[in-house]
C-alpha cells in the first residue's frame, strides 16, 4: 500500500469531490490525444461500456458521457427527458436537490418539491399520496447521497412507489455510484447520473448518465438545450463510436479510464465500498472518542462523507481548525447545513484506513479549544 503523507504542501481530499486520485491516474494525462482519432474514440468505447459491466447492467441500458461538472450531467437529464407537458417531483433534503429545483425552475419545467429538512429522509407514504393527488407528475428525482449532510436516501424504498404509479425515475447519484452498489436494473431506474470525480476516483471534466436505452429513445425532440441535449450527445456516440458532438477532455477521459481499471482491480463496486465504510468507521469511532456529534442518524448515515458538529467553545473557530489540519496535510469541508453549525469529513477517494487513524490523531492534536 503507497503511503499518503503530505509531502511538497500537498494534501489529502477528505472532500466529496473532487478527490485524492491514485498517482497512476495523474500519469496518464500527461499524454495528449486527438479527439478524432481511433485509439481515442476507443477509449471512450471502452468506459461507456465498462461503465455498464460494473453496474451490472445489460444492453437495455447504455451510457453518456457529457461535459463540464456533474451538475451540468444533472442538468442535461433535466432538461432532455421531461416532455414539454411532462411535470417533475423532486424530493430534497439538501443542497442538491435544492439544485435540481433551481434547475427546473431556470427551464421553465413543471414542477413540485417535497421537501424534508437535510437531516430527515422522505416518507414513502408520503411519496405514494403526491402521487396519488397529482397524475399529472410524470417523473421523480431524488438525490442518492445528499452530501450537504451525507445523508443517505433509501431510493430502493422509493423505487417501487415510482413504479407502482408508472413515473419516470431519475437518480442523482453523483456522489454514491462506485462506491455503493445499486441495483439500477432491479429498482427499474430509468436515468441515474455521476461524475468522473467522484467514487470510480477519476478527475473533474465530465459526467455520465446511465439510462435504459427505451426511455431515451422517447426524448429525441425534448431537450431545451442544444449543448446539454442528452439523446443528440448519445445518438452521436451511436453513430460515430467514441466521438463526442464537441470538443472533450481528452485528459480526463483517459484518466477515468485508468480509474476504472483501478476500480475492477480492487475488486468492483463492492470492494470499494467495505473501504469507504471501513474508512467511516474509524473516523465516526475516533471523533466520538473525541467528543465530536454525528449530525445524521447511523440508521441513515452515509459512507461517503460526514457532518460533525462544530463544538460550541466559545474559542473554538473552524477556519483555524481547518488550518491546522491542512498544516498536517488533510483538507476537510466546511458544513452546508442550514439549522446547523457543522463541518464536513469525506471518506472517498484514494484513502484508506491508515489515513484516517492519522486524520484522527491530527484532530486529537489539532484540538486547541480544550
Amino acid at each position: 500500500m503507497e503511503q499518503h503523507q503530505a509531502a511538497d504542501n500537498h494534501y489529502l481530499l477528505l472532500t466529496p469531490g473532487p478527490l485524492t486520485t491514485s498517482d497512476t491516474v495523474k500519469q496518464t494525462m500527461l499524454k495528449d490525444w486527438c479527439t478524432w482519432d481511433n485509439d481515442y474514440k476507443e477509449i471512450v468505447q471502452e468506459i461507456r461500456q465498462s461503465l455498464l459491466q460494473i453496474t451490472g447492467l445489460d444492453q437495455t441500458y447504455t451510457s453518456v458521457l457529457m461535459q463540464g461538472s456533474g451538475t451540468f450531467s444533472v442538468e442535461s437529464v433535466i432538461g432532455s427527458v421531461l416532455p414539454p407537458d411532462g411535470k417533475l417531483l423532486i424530493l430534497t433534503n439538501g443542497a442538491y436537490g435544492d439544485r435540481i429545483v433551481k434547475i427546473a425552475t431556470h427551464l421553465r419545467i413543471d414542477h413540485t418539491v417535497y421537501q424534508r429538512t437535510e437531516n430527515e429522509i422522505h416518507s414513502t407514504e408520503q411519496l405514494d399520496l403526491l402521487l396519488q393527488e397529482d397524475p399529472a407528475i410524470s417523473h421523480v428525482v431524488v438525490v442518492h447521497c445528499e452530501t450537504t449532510t451525507g445523508i443517505l436516501n433509501p431510493i430502493e424504498q422509493f423505487a417501487p412507489v415510482v413504479k407502482q404509479h408508472g413515473k419516470t425515475f431519475i437518480v442523482d447519484a453523483m456522489s454514491s455510484l462506485g462506491g455503493i452498489p445499486i441495483d439500477i436494473k432491479g429498482l427499474q431506474i430509468d436515468f441515474i447520473i455521476s461524475s468522473a470525480n467522484k467514487c470510480i476516483q477519476g478527475v473533474p471534466g465530465f459526467g455520465f448518465v446511465l439510462a435504459k436505452k427505451e426511455a431515451l429513445e422517447e426524448c429525441k425532440t425534448y431537450a431545451r438545450s442544444l449543448s446539454l441535449d442528452l439523446y443528440d450527445q448519445w445518438a452521436a456516440m451511436e453513430q460515430d463510436p467514441g466521438k463526442w458532438r464537441y470538443t472533450s477532455p481528452t485528459h480526463v477521459v483517459r484518466a477515468f479510464r485508468q480509474a476504472l481499471w483501478e476500480l475492477i482491480e480492487e475488486g468492483g463496486i463492492e470492494a470499494r465500498y467495505q473501504r469507504y465504510k471501513e474508512n467511516h468507521r474509524i473516523l465516526v469511532q475516533g471523533m466520538n472518542a473525541l467528543g465530536f456529534q454525528c449530525l445524521v442518524d447511523e440508521e441513515n448515515q452515509s459512507p461517503i462523507i460526514t457532518s460533525f458538529v462544530n463544538p460550541s467553545a466559545s474559542v473554538y473557530n473552524f477556519q483555524q481548525f481547518y488550518n491546522l489540519l491542512k498544516e498536517k496535510g488533510f483538507v476537510i469541508y466546511p458544513g452546508k447545513v442550514s439549522y446547523a453549525d457543522t463541518f464536513r469529513i469525506g471518506n472517498i477517494g484514494h484513502v484508506f484506513p491508515e489515513d484516517m487513524e492519522r486524520l484522527v490523531s491530527s484532530i486529537r492534536a489539532s484540538m486547541f479549544w480544550k
